[in-house]
């Protein structure tokens, strides 16, 4: 949100959307998630969000075809 301050404590609900919405990170086989290569570096590159940012908690999130829903709490 234009003007938000993203730094303060609280928990931020994030979507982060492929270019042109192109279904780069696997497939939805049967119902499931399959993650190929990419949505497995994706996977790694979330869970590593912690790592450089002491002061983030992660909660929930989920990896789609082409699209990354999560939430991040930010206790400063």
């Amino acid at each position: 949100m234009p003007g938000y301050d993203y730094a303060q404590v609280g928990v931020v609900f994030v979507t982060v959307c492929t270019k042109d919405r192109v279904c780069l990170f696997g497939e939805i086989v049967d119902g499931e998630m399959q993650l190929n290569d990419v949505g497995d570096t994706v996977v790694a590159c979330w869970r590593a969000i912690p790592d450089h940012f002491s002061d983030v908690v992660l909660d929930e999130w989920v990896v789609m075809p082409n699209h990354v829903h999560g939430i991040i709490v930010i206790s400063v």
